[in-house]
């Protein structure tokens, strides 16, 4: 599929995957010194009302990387081929089916018949509801002529290769950490919006019964 995709002008391969990002715990780092550069770990008080980590759900497209950003954290270029989405609460079944309609009609805009999705074994992947929902929207896209086809492409479960977004979530973690002090979820939301080039959109929120 990633073969037959290079050939269409219309079509895209996007890697999918979520994330956790965490106001605490502090990414590996490398620094080229004789003493090596180590950051403190933090933890969460018993008074601090925010939550301790933001799910996120994002899509990589490494054709779309060439285009230019908007600007990054440290004001070099942002990479234009990451599209983020924030999720209140944790990533299910109902907030993935709405990432991937809000995905699918960004997509579109830019051109994109067809998305050759990338992603994993996770259980709100591959539940029913999801599976149903992609029928579906593929019928929908095809009956109207237009909008965006989605073939999902699961990954082997003890794949050899890793999903090339996640390197992307650590340089990510490494650009936005925070040394010193701890930073609220709304600052840790500008820090990494900017950082990927993307807009700071409202989260995505999970149904309540």
């Amino acid at each position: 599929m990633i073969a037959l995709a290079a050939e269409r002008d219309d079509w895209v391969v996007g890697y999918q995957d979520e994330v956790w990002w965490s106001r605490f715990a502090q990414p590996s780092m490398h620094a080229w010194a004789d003493d090596p550069l180590r950051l403190v770990q933090r933890h969460k008080r018993k008074e601090d009302p925010e939550p301790a980590a933001l799910a996120c759900y994002g899509v990589y497209v490494p054709e779309w990387s060439t285009e230019p950003g908007r600007g990054s954290a440290d004001g070099g270029p942002a990479d234009a081929s990451m599209l983020l989405r924030f999720v209140c609460g944790r990533p299910i079944s109902h907030v993935t089916t709405a990432f991937l309609e809000w995905a699918a009609r960004r997509m579109a805009a830019r051109g994109v018949r067809v998305w050759v999705m990338v992603w994993d074994n996770a259980p709100w992947h591959v539940s029913a509801e999801v599976r149903a929902w992609l029928v579906a929207h593929n019928r929908s896209a095809k009956r109207r002529g237009h909008g965006v086809r989605i073939v999902a492409c699961g990954l082997p479960t003890k794949s050899p290769w890793l999903n090339p977004i996640e390197p992307k979530w650590l340089h990510g973690k490494r650009a936005t950490c925070e040394p010193d002090g701890e930073v609220g979820t709304m600052e840790l939301r500008q820090r990494l919006c900017a950082h990927y080039g993307c807009e700071n959109l409202s989260a995505i929120k999970q149904k309540t019964a």
